[in-house]
């Protein structure tokens, strides 16, 4: 039995809107954390778990070590 992928409670609209947000707003505010605070509020997830996202978007798009969601 293959174990399926947790489904989490925003959808990959969301994540990928947030993440978004992230990267357009982070010339707006001193560090990117403090873009990330300011939009996880917004959106009503975790600075962490925003946090998460990004690290796997940039993961993704090849601008950080580590692997993708592939």
């Amino acid at each position: 039995m293959t174990e399926q992928p947790r489904q989490g409670r925003y959808s990959p609209e969301v994540r990928e809107r947030a993440v978004r947000m992230v990267m357009d707003h982070r010339h707006e505010h001193p560090s990117q954390w403090a873009a990330i605070v300011s939009i996880a509020a917004k959106i009503g997830c975790s600075a962490q778990t925003l946090h998460n996202w990004v690290v796997q978007a940039e993961r993704d798009a090849g601008k950080r070590a580590g692997p993708s969601t592939e």
